[in-house]
Formats: structure tokens, C-alpha cells, sequence
């Protein structure tokens, strides 16, 4: 919760600078909060419509940082500042004992975990603030610590600053 805290109070601090910059329906780097299951997520396009993505997960059960490759496409005659997007990417976890009480038969009594993602969503700049939210399903493959496929777990909506 002091972690959720603590970006909602560096949001506002940057809010504060909003008459110093430019603000459209384009942007080049984001920071903000993702839900599902939660944590921080950091966004840099490198080309016009491909970015790259570093979430950081964190809860009592599961530390896990993933990086995405994405491709953007733009939603022509929807609405200015949409895109969709799609990709994949890798993660590496760690779960807590916790986590290992909870599922015995997963963890291998390992508490490491590696694996490939996929993502695919939509993406809204908002063109009158310097905010952008986007929405995505990014399934899991686990293949190292022991093997399983998430559907459901990873991916829903981020809200970030953008830069």
C-alpha cells in the first residue's frame, strides 16, 4: 500500500509541471501503476510504434519483473491517441514461502521462476493531459522453477504519467 501511496504522491508532484510541456496524443516514455495482479510498469517507445515495457509485480506471494517488446498499430476513425498493440517478452519471479505453503505441488520447492509472455491490448493517450491508459491480456508461460501456463493472472489496466 506505501508503494501504490508513494506514485499517486509522484504523480502529483508531476502534475505540477504540466504547463512546461507540450501535451498531444503522442508519447515517448510512461511510468505508472498496472493492476492484475499489481505493481509498477515503465514504457519507452524506441521507434514510432515500437516500445519496450518493464513491469515490476510484487505482492505476499510473488516478486516478478518482465520485460515486453511491443508493436503499436494506430485505430484510425476510433479516437485520437488510440492504439493497439501486441508482443512478448520474458520474466523472472520469486515466490515466497507463502506462495510455496499455498501451492505445495507448483514450486518444486524452487523459488525461482522463468518464463515467456505474450501481450496484446489497446492504448489511450489522453490528448489533453499527459496521462495514458492501456488495457491488455498478457498470458504466461513458466518454464523454469516448474512448468505452467497462466491465462488469466497477468496483464489489465495501467494508468501512467507520461513524459
Amino acid at each position: 500500500m506505501k508503494y501504490i501511496v508513494g506514485i499517486f504522491l509522484f504523480l502529483g508532484v508531476a502534475f505540477n509541471d504540466l504547463s512546461a510541456q507540450e501535451v498531444t496524443s503522442e508519447y515517448k516514455t510512461s511510468f505508472g501503476i498496472k493492476s492484475l495482479p499489481g505493481g509498477l510498469s515503465y514504457k519507452h517507445f524506441i521507434k514510432e510504434d515500437h516500445a519496450l515495457e518493464g513491469l515490476f509485480y510484487f505482492d505476499r506471494q510473488n516478486t516478478r519483473v518482465t520485460g515486453l517488446y511491443e508493436f503499436h498499430y494506430p485505430i484510425y476513425n476510433v479516437l485520437e491517441g488510440l492504439k493497439w498493440y501486441i508482443g512478448g517478452g520474458a520474466h523472472i519471479s520469486k515466490w515466497t514461502n507463502i506462495y510455496k505453503s499455498r501451492n505445495p505441488t507448483r514450486t518444486n520447492n524452487n523459488q525461482l521462476g522463468i518464463g515467456l509472455d505474450g501481450v496484446i491490448g489497446v492504448d489511450y493517450k489522453v490528448d489533453a493531459l499527459p496521462i495514458n491508459i492501456s488495457f491488455d491480456w498478457q498470458p504466461s508461460l513458466n518454464i523454469l522453477g516448474y512448468t505452467y501456463y497462466e491465462g488469466l493472472t497477468w496483464g489489465g489496466v495501467a494508468i501512467r504519467y507520461t513524459f
